[in-house]
């Protein structure tokens, strides 16, 4: 399912334009966004959780060379799934 397939389901389910339920998935996007830029936990309530991990700088090795090079740290977006949304597609 993509984005546009997304606002055409939820428009129909709660009985809504599809220009409303377009505004308001974007709406969502735009606060979890923030809220991890904030290095903060979005936490849905049997759906699961977004967070950012951060990973550490590490060594790796260019694949064509052989030869080592250093990873910087980083940041990522992460999502831990809830138990209501694992036991629904058990």
């Amino acid at each position: 399912m993509n984005k546009s397939e997304l606002i055409d389901a939820v428009a129909a389910r709660v009985d809504i334009s599809k220009a409303d339920a377009g505004r308001a998935i974007d709406a969502i996007i735009e606060v979890i966004g923030k809220a991890l830029k904030k290095k903060d936990k979005v936490a849905l309530v049997g759906f699961g959780t977004f967070m950012v991990r951060e990973r550490k700088a590490r060594t790796g090795r260019n694949p064509k060379t052989n030869e080592p090079i250093k990873i910087k740290a980083s940041k990522t977006p992460a999502f831990k799934a809830g138990k209501a949304l694992k036991d629904t597609i058990k």
